[in-house]
């Protein structure tokens, strides 16, 4: 299973963004899909997560600017990013709950997996 991420680049402050990550490979299923973001020298930080149903939750930071949603179809999670502050700068990675069809016709068990991380840039 890979995962693709795409989107990140320079925006002014209060602009806008949308990042996207899909999912291939052998997927059997997906679960939760989320979205951190990290700074240098700080632990990655929980942005927002969807549901398989498609009910969000955000963090604190990003609440009423963000928005989080998922296409099913094409196992794609994406990151609508509104009202972008310079705080908002980091490397935003995605992160998704896998089961995969195995090589022998089984299922595995849930694993996560993580994209390769896109670098979001506000400055004016």
């Amino acid at each position: 299973v890979q995962l693709q991420a795409s989107g990140g680049g320079l925006v002014q402050p209060g602009g806008s963004l949308r990042l996207s990550c899909a999912a291939s490979g052998s997927i059997f299923e997906i679960n939760v899909m989320r979205w951190y973001r990290q700074t240098h020298g700080n632990e990655r930080e929980l942005v927002a997560s969807i549901s398989t149903g498609g009910i969000p939750s955000y963090g604190d930071p990003v609440k009423g600017r963000f928005t989080i949603s998922r296409d099913n179809a094409r196992n794609t999670v994406y990151l609508q990013m509104n009202s972008l502050k310079p705080e908002d700068r980091a490397v935003y990675y995605c992160n998704v709950d896998v089961r995969s069809m195995l090589d022998d016709g089984t299922i595995s068990s849930w694993r996560e997996y993580w994209g390769q991380g896109t670098l979001v840039t506000v400055s004016s």
